[in-house]
């Protein structure tokens, strides 16, 4: 690897570490406390005034269950599948499908049966746009004052600066694909008019 390019990918770590962390709605504190890396240190790394070496990076990619080469970008080696590591968030299960921290993120979510009712769910309000693709079971949306029920085939898209919450609306878990944009990008979908 040449020099300009070992540059391009040591500069790259810090911000896919900030947009990591971000991400998972994790703290520079609770960060610290889970690797045992300073809040100084874990700070200057993400603003790349600290260079990542394999000491910091093993024990971020383990408190986040991510591969080493996710957090710095490493070059494909020709396998063109997404391997990535589900983690649980809110009772919830959560496959990543997209490997790149910036643009849109594109996730498989799985809510076991009888998690809570809608109506009880803590809402959280934040920067962005959201997409919800249902593939199995009923997912219950509490979207502000609104209660939703969506089935198997529906959708819902909404912007994450309204209060929002979901949770499991049948006997069974349910699966649905989720896909975010942070900063408030917006699915298009196209569909070729009937009869063509």
């Amino acid at each position: 690897m040449a020099d300009d390019d070992l540059s391009t990918v040591l500069n790259g770590v810090g911000p896919r570490l900030r947009a990591l962390r971000r991400e998972r709605g994790t703290t520079l504190a609770q960060l610290g406390e889970s690797t045992g890396i300073s809040v100084s240190t874990l700070s200057r790394l993400e603003s790349g005034g600290r260079k990542p070496t394999l000491e910091l990076l093993l024990p971020l990619a383990k408190a986040y269950g991510v591969p080493l080469d996710e957090l710095v970008d490493a070059p494909a080696t020709g396998d063109p599948r997404v391997h990535m590591r589900s983690y649980q968030r809110h009772g919830m299960t959560i496959v990543p499908l997209t490997r790149h921290l910036g643009g849109l993120h594109a996730y498989k979510q799985i809510i076991p049966p009888g998690r809570q009712q809608t109506g009880e769910l803590e809402q959280r309000v934040h920067e962005g746009y959201e997409w919800l693709y249902v593939l199995a079971g009923r997912l219950g949306l509490r979207l502000g004052e609104h209660d939703l029920v969506l089935g198997a085939g529906e959708a819902a898209e909404f912007d994450t600066r309204t209060p929002h919450g979901w949770a499991s609306a049948g006997p069974e878990a349910v699966e649905f694909l989720s896909i975010f944009g942070q900063q408030g990008e917006r699915m298009h979908v196209r569909a070729r008019p009937s009869g063509q």
